[in-house]
């Protein structure tokens, strides 16, 4: 009798349980359902590209085969709707024909889009000057190295990347952001030799130089010192060969630096974080960046003074020792 009492118990609480949550998941999908329009659309292809196993029926033995996906043909659904291409379509970029399921092996073949194929000559992105960027882009190492078979997904994955990421959240964030960019290629050697069959360079012995490695990589991006600065576009593409990067200090860390029109742009301009911003990072804090006329004229006078005390204590050493 008490057996049956804690059973009876038991799916009372799966039951509640049951009620209570289902409908908030249900809500949560009719959500996502309502916000992104081509959700429902895409689900028939993240359910196997959103998976790691896919399953398909071979007519050829009449037989349903369970396959591994490609990991590099993994899209995490999470991450997609909210990266900038949360309101595409996945036949927007990929041919119509993906719609047919298995896939034909000749749309492998096909060219894949580019960003100056949606994005060049329409106002709508005007504002991001996307003709610039492809233009510093071509004048890049990346590009004239590289040509054709360095393409805009290189660094930004069309199926996760977030141009948001650089004003909703810490400066410590983007910094973070825009480093993985970068390291996403030349700290894996796997897709560093998809370009070229060399050795991919150890960041850290690239850099010994540098003073303080960690708070540098912690504190500014990559493009930073491998990049020309250009005013008109939020994020410099122009990658300089490693002999024009920057390696003098006084280059960043001065009242003239040259973080306040790259790193710092967006407080330069009157843009700002979230609010939820870790306030230690609201106002720059770099070393001979913030000046003061009257504290440098007194840190020289002390240091005279100390010079001149140094200079008279010698002297009357001397003095007394002769006599």
């Amino acid at each position: 009798m008490k057996e049956k009492l804690n059973t009876f118990i038991r799916l009372g609480f799966v039951l509640i349980s049951v009620l209570f949550f289902y409908p908030e998941l249900l809500a949560q999908e009719e959500q996502t359902t309502n916000t992104f329009e081509y959700a429902e659309a895409n689900q028939k292809c993240l359910k196997c590209h959103g998976n790691a196993f896919y399953n398909y029926y071979n007519t050829g033995i009449e037989k349903m085969i369970r396959e591994r996906m490609n990991p590099y043909f993994i899209v995490d659904s999470a991450e997609y709707y909210q990266a900038n291409h949360r309101n595409f379509s996945c036949t927007d970029c990929h041919s119509s024909d993906y719609s047919q399921f298995p896939h034909s092996g000749e749309l492998r073949m096909e060219p894949k889009m580019v960003c100056m194929d949606c994005h060049g000559g329409d106002d709508t992105y005007a504002k991001y000057n996307f003709e610039q960027i492809d233009e510093e882009f071509h004048n890049s190492v990346h590009s004239s190295k590289h040509s054709e078979d360095f393409t805009c997904w290189m660094c930004h994955n069309p199926h996760s990347y977030k141009i948001s990421a650089r004003s909703n959240g810490t400066l410590k964030e983007t910094i973070q952001y825009d480093n993985n960019i970068c390291l996403s290629c030349h700290a894996d050697i796997s897709k560093y030799q998809l370009l070229t069959t060399l050795k991919n360079p150890n960041i850290l012995e690239k850099h010994d130089w540098l003073p303080n490695q960690v708070l540098h990589f912690q504190s500014v991006r990559c493009i930073e010192c491998h990049t020309v600065i250009n005013n008109d576009i939020l994020v410099a593409h122009n990658v300089q060969t490693k002999d024009k990067a920057v390696q003098r200090c006084a280059e960043c860390h001065s009242q003239n630096s040259l973080l306040k029109e790259t790193l710092y742009k967006y407080q330069n301009e009157g843009m700002s974080y979230s609010e939820d911003r870790d306030d230690s990072m609201k106002t720059p804090k770099l070393i001979g960046g913030n000046r003061n006329y009257v504290l440098n004229l007194a840190s020289i006078l002390i240091f005279l003074m100390a010079l001149g005390g140094i200079g008279i204590h010698v002297v009357l050493r001397i003095i007394f020792k002769s006599k």
